[in-house]
C-alpha cells in the first residue's frame, strides 16, 4: 500500500465505482514528463483515498501506436456500459492530440478505439475532456495549445455517438486572455479543463493557467447553461498556488473533492484532494 504522498502524479483524476466501493485515480505517470518515449499509464485504487493498491498498467501501447511522446492527462469515464480514456499524445511527425480509448474494466487494458485522434490532425491539441448534455450528446471539451496560438484556447467539438468520430467543426469557447486571472503575457497558456453543474443546474467550468504564484485555477461560467456558451469568467483565481490541473469528484459519503496535482515541479508533483463546498452557484475551498 502507498499513501498518496508516497505517489508521483500529474494530472490526477479519479473515477468513483460506487458498486464496488473504490476509488481509481489516473494520471501522467512517466518518469519524464516532456522529453524521452511515453511508456503509457499506471492507475492506482483504494477504498479511503489514503491508502493505495498499485501502480496498476492500464495502459502500453503497442508497435502499431501512432504516437511515441507526451502521454499526459489520461481521464477515464464510464459510459454506456464501457469504460473510455480520454487522453493526450504526440509523436516526431504527428501534432499533439487526444485519443479516445476503451477497455471493459478499469484497470484495463486500454486499447485504442480508432487509429487516430478525435482532435483536429493540423493543431496542437490536449487535455480532451468528457461532457454529456442535457440531450445525451457527448462532447469533447478540449485545449488548443498556446505553443500553436500563443493565446490559448478551448475548445468544444461534438461526438458521434460512439465517441469514434466528431461531428462538425470545433467551435472556440473562449481564450485565456478572456479571463483577468491568468498572468498578462505575451502567450497564454489554457491547461485541463473540467465541466461540470451546480445544483443550481448551471454548467460551470474549471480549468487551468498560469497565475502570479505559478500554476492555477479559474471558473468559467456557461451563460446559456450549454457547453457552446457563451462563457464568463470569474475574476480572481479559484486556486493559486502551484498547482492545477483540477476535477471535481464526489465521495463516496457524497462530499465534494478536488482533485490537482500540487506543487507543478518535477519531480516533486503528488495528488492533492481539498475539501470543497458549493456557495452561491460557485466553489470555495474549505
Amino acid at each position: 500500500m502507498l499513501t498518496k504522498e508516497e505517489i508521483r502524479i500529474r494530472d490526477p483524476f479519479i473515477l468513483v465505482d460506487r458498486d464496488t466501493e473504490t476509488y481509481y485515480m489516473y494520471g501522467t505517470t512517466d518518469e519524464n514528463t516532456w522529453e524521452g518515449k511515453g511508456s503509457g499509464f499506471n492507475a492506482y485504487k483504494s477504498k479511503d483515498l489514503l491508502e493505495w493498491d498499485g501502480p496498476f498498467s492500464v495502459f502500453k501501447p503497442n508497435e502499431l501506436f501512432w504516437a511515441d511522446r507526451h502521454f499526459w492527462a489520461p481521464e477515464v469515464y464510464y459510459y454506456r456500459n464501457n469504460y473510455y480514456m480520454f487522453a493526450s499524445f504526440k509523436s516526431e511527425d504527428k501534432r499533439r492530440g487526444t485519443q479516445v480509448l476503451t477497455a471493459n474494466d478499469p484497470l484495463g487494458p486500454f486499447e485504442p478505439l480508432t487509429e487516430k485522434p478525435v482532435t483536429p490532425r493540423e493543431w496542437e491539441c490536449l487535455d480532451g475532456t468528457l461532457y454529456v448534455d442535457h440531450n445525451n450528446d457527448p462532447w469533447m471539451v478540449f485545449c488548443h495549445e498556446w505553443i500553436q496560438v500563443k493565446d490559448g484556447e478551448i475548445c468544444a467539438i461534438k461526438l458521434s455517438e460512439d465517441l469514434t468520430t466528431s461531428i462538425g467543426e470545433p467551435k472556440i469557447l473562449f481564450r485565456a486572455s478572456e479571463a483577468k486571472w491568468p498572468a498578462r503575457n505575451t502567450q497564454y497558456v489554457t491547461d485541463g479543463p473540467f465541466l461540470f453543474r451546480n445544483k443550481k443546474d448551471e454548467l460551470l467550468m474549471i480549468w487551468s493557467s498560469m497565475g502570479a504564484k505559478g500554476y492555477a485555477m479559474g471558473i468559467s461560467k456557461s451563460l446559456t447553461g450549454n457547453v457552446l456558451g457563451p462563457w464568463e469568467h470569474e475574476e480572481d483565481a479559484f486556486f493559486d498556488e502551484n498547482g492545477g490541473h483540477g476535477m471535481l469528484f464526489e465521495t463516496l459519503d457524497r462530499e465534494l473533492r478536488l482533485a490537482i496535482h500540487a506543487p507543478n515541479n518535477m519531480p516533486n508533483e503528488r495528488p492533492v484532494f481539498l475539501n470543497i463546498k458549493e456557495e452561491n452557484g460557485s466553489l470555495k475551498l474549505i
